[in-house]
Order: C-alpha cells, then structure tokens, then sequence
C-alpha cells in the first residue's frame, strides 16, 4: 500500500519561553522538525511527506532548509485554525486508493523506527491504530468540593503519534463537522463509530513542549 504521513508542525512555542516556534528550535545543531522529518524518511524513502505548516512560517522553514542543506523531499500544505483543520488541510494532498496515512506531531522528533513500521503494517490490517504507553505515576481525579480520588491507571494509557489509518477511513472521519471534542485523530475517527487498536508506543517519544524537554531531548540526541 502507499504510504503517507502528515507532520503537523504549527505550535508557537509560548511554554518555551523565546521567539522561535518549537518545531524551529535546534537540538544539538538542527531543527527539531528536521530530525522529525527524518524519522520517517528512515524508515520509508519511498513514503509521501507532508509537512502543514501555517503560512506565515513557510518562508522561515524553506530558509532553514537552505541554511542547513535540509533536501529531504516534502510538500507542504497550509496550517488551519486548530489541528483538525491543518490535518484536513494535509489530507487534501492524499491519494486515499490503496493508502495508509499516519498524523505525527512535528515536535516528536524521537518516536521509534519499530513504531513506526508496527502502526503502519498494524493499519493496513485493523484500519485505525495509535501507540500508547503505560502510565506509570499514580493518577487522580478533581471531583468536587476540592475533593480528588486515586483511580486505577491501569486502566488509562499515554496516547503518543503517529497515529495511522487507512486514507479512505480519516478522510472520511475528516469530512464530519468540527467539534472541541475531536482532540487528535483517533477522536475524530471515533466519532464514525469505528474501533481504534492500541500498539505499544516508545516512551523516548516525547512531545517537546517546554524548556525541560529540550534538555531531555539534548540527552536523546
């Protein structure tokens, strides 16, 4: 089957604290979106990049690119107003014949080449898989009052990206109405009614966020 994956890599940066959007900002002398990028070139040369990103940051990747040789080949489509429309918007340049589509978010550059080929054979088979890790720390609840209770964490899971659907499948969970409730892509395939299967994800696979991450990164790296 062919293979895509859309890379969403339209955050500001707030939390870290400077000018420069995360998915910008180097780790051990290159961009965080590269080293994403080249994740999934690793795994696959021969699968279809897309990279949305808001309009108003085009020209500063494609100046990045320049300044670090970055050739590795992509299309880029428009960031949206939230992350339902820029994966929608990514969608449009997929080919949905015989194809499987992963979502990834762009400040995830560590996820692992074994994850990744897992959800992508797992998706041709089961249609819809994201990968997840155990939550490890003891979990409570707010209730009211400025009451909390312990609940089980066994019974919760970290979710991480990419997550990998058949094109066909996304694309027409895409074609529903936005709601606040569509938080990643497995909501929103949700929303038709459809199962979504869980694969173990690689804790290693963080989503760089805040100062601190990038100084785990620096040590990944």
């Amino acid at each position: 089957m062919k293979k895509y994956i859309i890379v969403v890599a339209g955050g500001k940066g707030l939390r870290m604290g400077g000018d420069i959007p995360k998915q910008f900002i180097p780790v051990k002398g290159k961009p965080v979106l590269m080293r994403t990028l080249e994740a999934f070139y690793a795994y696959d040369k021969c699968i279809n990049i897309i990279l949305v990103l808001p309009v108003d940051q085009q020209d500063y990747w494609k100046r990045l690119c320049a300044e670090y040789g970055f050739t590795l080949p992509h299309r880029i489509a428009n960031g949206g107003e939230t992350r339902f429309h820029s994966v929608k918007n990514g969608l449009a340049l997929v080919d949905d014949r015989n194809s499987v589509v992963g979502v990834h978010d762009g400040v995830r550059p560590f996820v692992s080449q074994e994850v990744i080929a897992a959800c992508y054979a797992a998706a041709e088979e089961k249609q819809a898989v994201i990968p997840v890790i155990d939550v490890v720390e003891t979990v409570r609840r707010i209730e009211a009052d400025e009451k909390s209770v312990t609940v089980p964490r066994d019974c919760y899971k970290l979710v991480q990206t990419p997550q990998v659907f058949t094109a066909s499948l996304l694309k027409q969970a895409y074609g529903q109405t936005y709601t606040s409730a569509f938080t990643d892509d497995a909501s929103v395939v949700e929303a038709l009614g459809h199962p979504v299967f869980l694969i173990p994800g690689n804790r290693e696979n963080i989503k760089l966020t805040t100062p601190f991450d990038l100084k785990v990164a620096e040590v990944l790296v």
